[in-house]
This record gives C-alpha cells, sequence and structure tokens, in this order.
C-alpha cells in the first residue's frame, strides 16, 4: 500500500511517497481505506524528534493518528463495524496512509452531512480536549485560559469548555480575534505582555490553563495561577517539567471514547461544533502540509485527502 514514511528525524524533507507492507486487521481491529487524514502539529514535532520523551518513534515511520474513510476488514471479534461502513477515528498505525488499523474502541460512525475532510478533524482534537478537560476538573463558573486558542484542538477546547459554563480566555494572532468570539472566547494576543493582558480580559484570576501551543507560555501561566503549576496541562510543551506543569500525551482509549465521538461527529454534522478545515492536500504533499502547520496560525484543521493527486 502507498503511505508517506521518514526513515530519520528531521524536517519536512525527510518525508518520503512509499510503498509499504500491507497492514490487517488484529482482533478488536478494522482496517481502513482511508478518505481523509488529520495534519495535527504535533505530527511535525514528532517527525523533528523533539517528543521522543512522550512518544518513542521506531523509524521508519508514518505520520498521523486519525481519520475518515470506509471500513473494508474486521478482525476477529469486531461485531461493531462491517465491511462498506463509513467511520471516522484514531489509528493504532500511521494515518498518511491508503488504509489504516484502529480498535474499535477509538472509531464511531460518519454521520451523514459530515463531510470526509470535516470528519477527519474531529478525532484527534475533540479526544484530547475530553481527555484535558477531565484531568483540569474545568467545571462551570471557572476561568480557562486555553494557548494556541485559533487552531483545531484550542477550536474544540474553546467550545466544549464553554459547553461545560467555563468563561474562556484565549491566546491568538490578533488577526483569529473575531474568529474566537463567534466560538465563545475572550480573545487576547499572545507574546510580550500576555500576562497584563489575561489579568485584564480576567480580573477574578484564571482557574486553569491548557496550553496547545507549546510556544513558551508555561512561566506566563504558572504566574496567573499564582506561582503554582497546579491545574497547568501542555500537550505541545516539551519544558513542561522544568515548570513543574504537567504534560498530557493521552495514551490508549478511554471507555468512552468511541461514544464521546459519535456525540461529537453528530453535532459537527449539524453545525453544533465548528472544527473548520482550513485547507486540504493531496497525499503525495505531505510535506507542505506539515510545513504549513509548523509555520503556525493555522485556522482550524489541515488534511490530507489519500485519493487525490
Amino acid at each position: 500500500m502507498e503511505a508517506i514514511v521518514y526513515d530519520e528525524f528531521g524536517g519536512p524533507e525527510v518525508l518520503r511517497r512509499a510503498q509499504v507492507d500491507d497492514v490487517h486487521a488484529g482482533p478488536g481491529q478494522i482496517r481502513v481505506q482511508v478518505r481523509a487524514a488529520g495534519v495535527n502539529p504535533v505530527d511535525h514535532k514528532i517527525r523533528n524528534g523533539w517528543m521522543e520523551a512522550a512518544f518513542p518513534t521506531p523509524l521508519p515511520a508514518t505520520p498521523g493518528s486519525e481519520f475518515a474513510g470506509v471500513v473494508d476488514e474486521t478482525g476477529e471479534g469486531v461485531t461493531e463495524f462491517a465491511v462498506g461502513d463509513e467511520v471516522l477515528g484514531r489509528s493504532v498505525t500511521g494515518a498518511y496512509a491508503e488504509y489504516v488499523l484502529a480498535d474499535v474502541g477509538a472509531v464511531a460512525p460518519r454521520p451523514e452531512g459530515l463531510g470526509w475532510a470535516e470528519a477527519a478533524a474531529l478525532p484527534v482534537a475533540t479526544e484530547v480536549v475530553a481527555r484535558v478537560l477531565d484531568e483540569l476538573a474545568v467545571s462551570a463558573g471557572e476561568t480557562l485560559l486555553v494557548h494556541g486558542a485559533s487552531g483545531a484542538v484550542g477550536s474544540a477546547a474553546v467550545q466544549l469548555a464553554a459547553a461545560r459554563g467555563a468563561t474562556v480566555i484565549g491566546t491568538a494572532s490578533p488577526a483569529n480575534h473575531d474568529y474566537l468570539r463567534v466560538l465563545g472566547a475572550v480573545p487576547v494576543a499572545y507574546g510580550d505582555g500576555l500576562v497584563s493582558r489575561v489579568r485584564e480580559a480576567a480580573p477574578q484570576g484564571v482557574d486553569a490553563v491548557f496550553d496547545v501551543a507549546g510556544k513558551g507560555a508555561l512561566a506566563d501561566s504558572v504566574e496567573l495561577r499564582g506561582g503554582t503549576a497546579d491545574r497547568i496541562i501542555t500537550i505541545a510543551d516539551p519544558d513542561a517539567a522544568r515548570y513543574g506543569v504537567a504534560f498530557s500525551a493521552g495514551g490508549g482509549n478511554s471507555p468512552d471514547e468511541s461514544g464521546r465521538l459519535e456525540e461529537y461527529a453528530r453535532a459537527a454534522a449539524v453545525g453544533g461544533l465548528r472544527i473548520p478545515v482550513e485547507r486540504t492536500f493531496p497525499l503525495g504533499e505531505a510535506a507542505r502540509a506539515q510545513q504549513l502547520s509548523e509555520a503556525g496560525h493555522v485556522r482550524g484543521k489541515l488534511v490530507l485527502l489519500p485519493g487525490e493527486h
């Protein structure tokens, strides 16, 4: 099958198209023909070798972990899905590929009205946000600060935290502030002077911090939390331990992941959850997509479409 692979850590130039061995579904798994695969900032961080402590990566490797596509093989014991079902989810093999394997507990049906690219934009963002909001114990009446609020994960964090009744302060470039207001966040610009801007926006203080961006905001976050790293979580900053901040890498499937993903997919299909797709690329342009992701300032999600050339 065709896939994007890299044999060494480095820049986007290490990515190449290749023919690799077919994958086949094991017990409790399905094989899916990929129609769309999400591109996430963590993909280029893993490719650069920056995330080895959290995500050890044997080489050669295929990037990506979220997909939408059609089931074409089921493993032993699988009754939840059948060949021909349209699904979205998180994979156990690299998603920048013609086929992926997935555990049934990390997959949900694709609802009518949700496009392939839009479906592939959901699994990682919603799983990460649901997990981190639970870890932070965000509740109604609290104030959550989200660093990098205009990307796919940040967009989901704003909406799902607001749905819990929290006030959300979101950092982003000024060009994305109107977008954040539409999602339900109070926007602030990142960079020098962040602490004073957040205090102005949230004079009552910040109860919890979710760092999606990983761009050096942890020291400011600790200051905003009154000098404590309690209730601060990053999914992107490898310097977390330096500040005593928790790094949430996930791992495995939560017991209700499939049900949550199905709920979020249904909401997205009717406009109740917005994770916009900024741009799509054919699979062969994965390096270009990762380069754009690495440059930052992406609103929503970049998506690869393996069937396009």
